[in-house]
């Protein structure tokens, strides 16, 4: 099921109504409400909800925006923090994120979990790559250290992890929410993909799976940290959606699906049936751009 995430024109809508019908005109039924969504829009989204105008297919957290954050910002609160008051807001909010997906009748939210607190390997790795200077000895050098690092760091914020996803699991169960733990795009962010099956298995939560997102891992895949097609097919039996958009080489992501160098046709067979892939794009991306991509997207794959 193909669905548009909210991400791209949230920020210059005074009116939810006027932001999903924009969304709907492009040539999507289905919605995903993003971590932008002011609660000033939230009265118009449910009125088109109601109205059966478009439907929600799915949130991502934070949503509605906390009062206190003036802008999208879906890691303003993170559950790898040092800082308890910031780990028990981040709980706070993803329950009520949980509540608002079901008060519209969505079956799933997507959950950003953190960073490990070290160097930035990710930004001067994809700078290298710019540069032409991929697998040159500055690059082997940088990305050995930051896998030291991490794997050294790693295990501390993993467990405030899953100490927060406790009771947001068992809240999502009782609402019957599905959660998706997202793919990251930094080497930095929780968990890395070697990271995720056991922390799913460790949490053993029904409601708790993997979130792929295909920029993010093409990404990862530009970089040398994994292989997009091996990973997919490797984790696809605990996958329950997709985030969907292009990357041009080697980090610059967001873009309409076939504007970069994701293999599609390779890819895309690996998913389950009826699948929930939901295109996320920059709000720099043309109505345009979009509905041409759809189209090409609609003639390969089918809506």
């Amino acid at each position: 099921m193909l669905s548009f995430s909210c991400c791209w024109n949230s920020a210059r809508h005074k009116e939810g109504a006027g932001m999903l019908r924009e969304i709907r005109d492009l040539g999507f039924e289905n919605v995903e409400l993003s971590h932008g969504v002011r609660v000033s829009l939230v009265g118009g989204i449910q009125e088109v909800v109601d109205k059966g105008e478009v439907r929600i297919s799915s949130l991502h957290n934070f949503c509605p925006l906390p009062l206190e954050v003036q802008g999208a910002s879906p890691d303003c609160y993170e559950f790898t923090s040092h800082r308890p008051f910031d780990q028990k807001r981040a709980v706070k909010l993803s329950i009520q994120t949980i509540d608002f997906a079901a008060r519209l009748g969505a079956g799933l939210v997507v959950l950003h979990l953190g960073r490990v607190n070290m160097g930035p390997a990710t930004k001067r790795l994809g700078v290298l790559a710019a540069e032409g200077k991929q697998n040159s000895p500055e690059w082997i050098r940088l990305k050995i250290e930051a896998v030291k690092e991490r794997e050294r760091k790693a295990p501390l914020y993993l467990q405030r992890v899953k100490e927060c996803l406790k009771p947001i699991a068992e809240h999502a169960a009782n609402k019957n929410i599905l959660l998706g733990c997202e793919g990251r795009f930094a080497y930095e962010e929780v968990p890395t993909e070697r990271e995720l099956p056991a922390l799913l298995d460790e949490l053993n939560a029904p409601h708790m799976g993997y979130w792929h997102d295909f920029g993010h891992i093409q990404v990862k895949h530009n970089l040398g940290f994994l292989d997009h097609y091996e990973w997919l097919k490797s984790i696809r039996h605990r996958l329950f959606g997709c985030h969907l958009h292009d990357v041009q080489w080697p980090t610059t992501d967001h873009r309409v699906p076939f504007a970069g160098g994701i293999e599609y046709d390779r890819l895309i067979p690996l998913l389950p049936e009826n699948c929930l892939l939901v295109w996320e794009l920059s709000p720099r991306m043309r109505s345009e751009q979009i509905r041409e991509s759809l189209g090409q997207w609609k003639a390969r794959f089918g809506g």
